[in-house]
């Protein structure tokens, strides 16, 4: 009898542990067809910051950001204007800023990195890639033979007692933060570049800024945040990667640009560069916005607050193909308000250029 119950028990402790055998392994593949899933999202970029958009459960703000989801990477194109408006949106649309892989930071002006704090508050150790330049707000370096010396003064009139260390750190506005610095164009990751260029246009003369380029199969993905350098110049720089620019996405700077020069640049785009889609915003422009409606009819895409944008071979058609394309004058008008109301702040004449 006493053999019968111990031959039982161990029937049932052996079922008991194939059981839970079968359960972890189907957790464990559970587990893991959620990643893969996650990993093989579609290929999209949604815009977290801009000054026009149709959500009304969205905040609109002078300023620019993006989360671009592709290849199972998932980064974040600057951080906007405010941190509030920034963390608003990104809650609204059910953004993780958790599981960023990294951020990029196209360039210095406030409308583009205000919401790093929320950033920080939240993914304090993501890497940060940000463009390297003389004592600025990202932080930086310098060899201390940058300046003169005068060996003949006593000890404590001369920096360091005269004794400097062989490189001189410089304070950043996020201490803590963990930012790279770009000098020059690179490969971050494969198949995602950052192309570094320098502004030698006036208001933002010798101003660094980063853009990012994305590797696909259709050519490349371009993402840019205002555009300083001029985006003719952006676009060229690209091409030396790929010669097939498949889509650009951001703020183009044209706002205040005489006709002819805006004209010239967007013909660029679409004739010498051969661009097949476009997706402006931001700083791109009320006449911009028309002339690139008319230049490439349906394959310039509408890119307001909230927007998600297909990265595939036809963006149109990759996540929002009942979307209407074209801004409204209901858009136009929330655009020229939030840019009155944000050159007022910054203290510009409503004429100024931003």
């Amino acid at each position: 009898m006493k053999r019968g119950i111990m031959k039982a028990l161990r029937v049932v402790l052996s079922l008991i542990v194939l059981a839970a055998g079968a359960v972890s392994a189907w957790a464990v593949e559970s587990e893991g067809a959620k990643k893969s899933a996650g990993n093989s999202g579609p290929a999209r970029l949604t815009v977290l910051f801009d000054a026009f958009g149709r959500n009304p459960s969205l905040k609109k703000d002078w300023g620019y950001a993006a989360l671009v989801e592709i290849g199972g990477r998932r980064i974040l194109f600057d951080t906007g204007n405010d941190p509030a408006v920034f963390e608003h949106n990104v809650k609204t649309l059910g953004v993780d800023l958790h599981t960023l892989d990294f951020v990029v930071m196209s360039h210095r002006h406030g409308d583009h990195t205000t919401g790093l704090s929320y950033l920080l508050s939240v993914n304090p150790k993501v890497r940060i890639y940000a463009p390297k330049e003389g004592f600025g707000v990202f932080g930086s370096s310098a060899p201390s033979a940058f300046y003169r010396k005068e060996p003949g003064l006593p000890a404590g009139m001369r920096y360091f007692d005269g004794a400097p260390p062989e490189v001189m750190k410089f304070g950043k506005a996020w201490p803590g933060a963990n930012i790279e610095l770009v000098e020059e164009t690179r490969e971050i990751a494969p198949g995602v570049h950052v192309i570094a260029l320098v502004s030698d246009k006036p208001g933002t003369l010798e101003m660094k800024e980063l853009s990012l380029a994305i590797e696909t199969s259709e050519g490349i993905v371009l993402v840019v945040g205002c555009s300083h350098p001029g985006i003719d110049r952006i676009v060229a720089a690209a091409a030396r990667i790929d010669r097939r620019i498949h889509l650009i996405a951001g703020g183009l700077h044209l706002l205040t640009t005489p006709d002819g020069e805006m004209m010239r640049q967007l013909k660029a785009l679409h004739e010498t560069y051969g661009v097949a889609w476009i997706a402006p915003g931001h700083c791109t422009g009320e006449p911009a916005f028309a002339a690139l409606a008319r230049l490439f009819g349906d394959r310039s895409i509408y890119a307001g607050l909230g927007t998600a944008i297909g990265l595939g071979s036809n963006p149109r058609a990759d996540l929002i193909p009942s979307t209407r394309y074209a801004m409204g004058s209901e858009d136009l008008q929330g655009y020229r308000t939030v840019l009155r109301q944000s050159l007022i702040r910054f203290g510009r004449p409503a004429t100024g250029r931003p």
